[in-house]
């Protein structure tokens, strides 16, 4: 949820406002990726980047990727709100024909079902597309940017889990955005994602280093995290004791989901105005089922056997990011035959690539998790 106060994450704040702010002026802005774990907050820091969009009024659409839905769709369903948007202004009236035009022949070719472009048209257009992916979008982006640019405006597209993408998906949306720059267009884009998401757009567009600015989101350092719990609580007449922070911070590792997870519940069993180290204490079982019945399981329960063997194998390694190898070891099995395991669980979001053969969690703790239901961390048949 959208915290009261947002700890540690004024500089990207304040460089993302600068961003906007240059862009209205009319000077190129490079686009922005942030990457990070499950649970520190990305979604939160694009929802605060949209406030800012809209006190400035720029034209913007969140779009959230999933597994099973086509970016396609939803990127054309959001320029067709911002196209009409810009519909109102006098001089962008000639531009918005065409782009309206685009959009239309956009839809009526695109197959969701099998993620393809149909040859033919359902009823005659003047607006033609080649029926190539990026082809066609690039084209709709640009006429997008020529009808914001008579508008007066800039257009900004929020997107998240970007990870989720399909490659030829990825691959139009990053050759769009670099032919919209390499025209000067008003058109921003803010996308979040797992760590993996640099690996991807490395591998579809080797420009891709150049066309965007990546920002890591990580855990919050220790002050940053004192200020998350305390600032919150001060507006409403509560302090928490210097034990009692101490407790959340050990329990919660700095991330700000577990921050708010951990002072939701010790909220929820106190209504005194000094919370003290036993008021958290009372509440960490409780707190950690939480965690365990909807953050945990819901990944666990998306794995299969075999899926779950390998996570339990990750965990006994000692340490993490753990390499393939000793996976496999662990496994009693070649590396090459736990590869596809692999590739599924880095496709579910489960784990990521953290270097050449080797693997971590995608969230916080998981490992802890994972102790907690098996804790001899048997595998299937041991």
């Amino acid at each position: 949820m959208m915290p009261p106060y947002l700890a540690g994450r004024e500089e990207m704040l304040e460089a993302a406002d600068k961003s906007l702010e240059a862009a209205l002026k009319g000077y190129p802005q490079k686009s922005i990726v942030y990457y990070g774990l499950r649970g520190v907050g990305k979604t939160v820091l694009l929802n605060a980047i949209e406030e800012k969009a809209d006190e400035l009024d720029i034209l913007y659409e969140h779009i959230e990727i999933a597994e099973k839905k086509s970016f396609i769709r939803q990127i054309a369903n959001a320029s067709k709100k911002i196209i009409h948007r810009m519909s109102t202004a006098e001089a962008a009236k000639d531009m918005i024909k065409k782009a309206l035009g685009i959009l239309q022949s956009f839809n009526v070719t695109y197959n969701p079902e099998d993620q393809t472009f149909s040859a033919g048209l359902s009823e005659p257009s003047a607006y033609v597309t080649t029926g190539i992916l990026s082809e066609d979008l690039t084209e709709m982006f640009i006429s997008m940017g020529r009808t914001a640019v008579k508008a007066n405006q800039v257009i900004c597209f929020f997107i998240d889990e970007i990870q989720y993408m399909k490659d030829d998906e990825m691959e139009a949306l990053v050759n769009a955005m670099h032919r919209v720059n390499q025209k000067r267009l008003p058109i921003l884009l803010f996308g979040a994602g797992l760590p993996k998401v640099l690996k991807i757009l490395g591998e579809v567009k080797s420009y891709s280093e150049r066309l965007f600015r990546y920002e890591a989101i990580a855990e919050l350092s220790e002050e940053e995290a004192r200020e998350a719990i305390v600032e919150p609580a001060q507006d409403l007449g509560v302090v928490y004791e210097d034990a009692a922070v101490s407790e959340i911070l050990k329990w919660s590792k700095g991330y700000p989901y577990f921050i708010q997870e951990l002072c939701n519940t010790v909220w929820d069993y106190t209504d005194k105005d000094q919370i003290e180290l036993c008021d958290v204490e009372r509440v960490i079982a409780t707190f950690l089922g939480h965690l365990d019945d909807s953050f945990f399981r819901m990944r666990y329960e998306r794995c299969t056997k075999k899926e779950h063997d390998f996570l339990f194998a990750m965990v006994r390694c000692g340490e993490l990011p753990c390499t393939i190898a000793n996976v496999a070891h662990i496994m009693k099995k070649k590396a090459s035959s736990i590869s596809p395991i692999r590739a599924q669980l880095i496709s579910k979001g489960i784990i990521y690539s953290t270097g050449h053969g080797e693997v971590d969690f995608t969230v916080p703790l998981f490992h802890e998790y994972l102790k907690r239901i098996n804790p001899e961390l048997k595998l299937d048949g041991e």
